[in-house]
Order: structure tokens, then sequence, then C-alpha cells
């Protein structure tokens, strides 16, 4: 199976529970028009959030009131031991670099949230003092982990944590080791990741890896990425196209929506052959096939600030309580078509959510999946 079986059936019964009977507390509605500073010119606005929608998307997302998290992206800190060229957080939370949340504070957002899988962000989450006792926490809560690291430090600290299926180390990749090399503008890095991984695979721990894919990015060197990691036995690789946002617009390496479709267009052989977590039909979103709304809050994002809105790359506010996210973001001002700095966004974050809640599914679509699951 692609993933665990406790994460699999697991997700699919959290899913279906909360689809038949979406938590309340988390549906009521904030003011259109209240949140975003950047709508588009011209585009109706409601006078409540409940009033149908006639903007350029058509019917409001099918799920606006069924609103619940499935990841929850969780930064206990923002300083790095790297400065990556398409890094967003290093700039816009400069001022709060030196800050981190406490255990209690990680643990009461899991517990809020109570999205299945945790993705362990930051900044670089190994320079977090307690992170094997936040690891230790969220899987005596059942919860599936995703530790996103650069890997400089995974070595050093991997005698704190203990081997478990729900338990992933995601090794930040974006190319060979020239390209990665350049891309977190440190020589070196490539070849100590790659160390940790075989050093974390030998200690029988799962490790996946996470490929940002760049304007500039060749994905005939992706491919060959992939064929030199392929005798380490890894668990799984996580591609996202690269989106430009405000805190990093660096418009020479992101790109737009076509360029997205351009470099995804032959992504059907690479998934065939290797071990791709994208779901088949968020990949056939990132080659124009198919359309799917955003689904921003199900990958909410818990920081020092608190929990951010309306997503992991725009920040137009932070709430103090998950409730408040949920019901004060006004989701309705976001997306394409509502917001500019949407346009070009088609980031796993974003829509990933989509293609595993069955939104604008298709006949086929369900056995696909499985599939996919299963393989």
């Amino acid at each position: 199976m692609r993933f665990p079986v406790s994460l699999t059936a697991g997700l699919a019964a959290y899913i279906l529970r909360n689809k038949l009977r979406p938590p309340p507390e988390w549906q009521r509605d904030a003011a259109a028009g209240n949140g975003s500073p950047f709508r588009i010119l011209g585009s109706p606005k409601p006078a409540t959030a409940t009033a149908a929608s006639t903007k350029r998307d058509g019917a409001r997302h099918p799920l606006i009131h069924k609103r619940f998290p499935l990841v929850l992206m969780l930064e206990p800190l923002h300083a790095c031991n790297l400065t990556c060229t398409g890094c967003g957080r290093i700039r816009e939370y400069e001022d709060t670099m030196t800050q981190r949340l406490t255990l209690e504070q990680c643990l009461r957002a899991a517990d809020e949230c109570g999205a299945p899988i945790v993705s362990i962000a930051g900044g670089e989450p190994l320079l977090y003092p307690e992170i094997a006792l936040l690891v230790e926490g969220l899987l005596a809560r059942n919860r599936h982990i995703y530790l996103c690291t650069n890997g400089l430090l995974l070595r050093k600290r991997l005698h704190e944590f203990r081997p478990d299926p729900r338990l992933f180390f995601n090794i930040h990749l974006d190319g060979l080791e020239e390209t990665h090399d350049r891309a977190v503008e440190r020589a070196g890095v490539f070849r100590e990741a790659i160390e940790a991984i075989r050093a974390a695979k030998a200690a029988g721990f799962k490790v996946s890896t996470n490929t940002t894919i760049y304007k500039d990015t060749e994905m005939a060197e992706i491919e060959r990425l992939f064929e030199f990691l392929e005798p380490l036995g890894l668990d799984g690789h996580m591609l996202s196209p690269a989106y430009g946002y405000p805190a990093v617009n660096r418009r020479e390496i992101f790109m737009t929506r076509e360029d997205v479709r351009e470099k995804f267009r032959d992504i059907d052989r690479l998934a065939r052959r290797f071990r791709l977590n994208a779901t088949p039909v968020y990949l056939e979103f990132l080659q124009g096939k198919r359309d799917l709304p955003c689904t921003a809050w199900g990958n909410p994002t818990y920081n020092v600030k608190g929990w951010k809105a309306p997503c992991y790359l725009i920040t137009d506010a932070h709430y103090a309580t998950f409730e408040e996210f949920m019901t004060r973001t006004p989701w309705d001002d976001y997306g394409r078509g509502r917001d500019p700095r949407c346009e070009h966004c088609m980031v796993h974050c974003g829509y990933e959510p989509s293609a595993a809640l069955g939104i604008h599914f298709r006949p086929g679509d369900a056995w696909k999946m499985l599939r996919w699951a299963l393989k």
C-alpha cells in the first residue's frame, strides 16, 4: 500500500464521518468582504456570506458549509539554518524569528483542530528543542506525522525518535546536488540530506521527500533525482508547483497556471514509475485536465502568531482559536476569480484536500483513487 493501513483507513473514516455530520461550530460564516483587501475590482460582492455567488468561478464552494480540516500545518518556530531562495517564512516572520510555541501550545492546537494528519514544518523543526516530545505527544493522540526537514540535523537528533508507521521524515530535495544546493544557498546540503535519508532508513524509519517545482526546474532532472533515490527505498515523493505569494514574490522563479500545466504535462509517466504521494485527481488538475476549488481550511496553519488565515501562503489575519479561524475568515473572498493573489496558485496545500474530499468527482474517480491508495 502507498500509505500505512492505519492512515488510509483512518483518514477515510474521518472524511466520511465529517462529511455526513460536519461540526456545526465551524460552519458559521463571516461577512463577505471583511477579509481580503485584494478583491478583484468589479467582482460581485454578496450582501451576506450566505448569498449565492455569481463570481467568475460560478457557484459557491460545494463544502463552504461543511468545513473540516484534514492536515494541520504546525509550525513550532520559524527559525531556520538555511535561507532558501523560495522560502517566505524567513521573510514574512522576521520579527518573530526568535520566538517559538511551547510544547503545550502545539499539542493544544492539535487537539483543538482534530486533523488526523500533522505536518510539522517551520522554519526547521529539528531546531525546536522539544521536537521529540512533540512527536511523542502527537503519536499518543494517534496522529500521523510528516516531519518536514532539510535534513541537516536529522542524523544528530535521530536517536531521540523511535520508528513508528505513523511517523514520516519528509526531507526537502529540489533537485540533484548542484540544483538543490543552489536553491538552499549553501553547498553540501544535498549530500548531508542523502546521508540523513540513509541513516533514517537504516534505523527503520519511514522517509519521504518533498520537491518544489520552480519555473527553471527541468523535469528530466526530477526524474533523474528519483532514479538516484530509488536504491534507498524511500516511502514516497511529494511534488508541488512553486507559486509566488506576497512574502516572496519573485516572478522569475515562480509559475503561472500555464507554466504549471506545461511542467506537469508528462507527470503520468513519472507517477507510473515512482511512488508519488500526489493523488491522481490532483495531478490531473495540475495538467489542466479538470478543475478543483481551493479548500484552504483543509490544511490550516498554526504558528507563534496563531491560526494563519486564509492559508499556508497568504496572511491576512491570525486568530487565537481554531473556531475563530474557521468562522471569521471570509472564505467567499478567496480563490481564483475572487482574489488576484490566488489566480495562479495550484499548490497541494490548497487543492489536494479538494481531491481527497471528492469534490467535482467524475465517474470512475473513486476506483482511480482506490487503486492509487492500494498500489
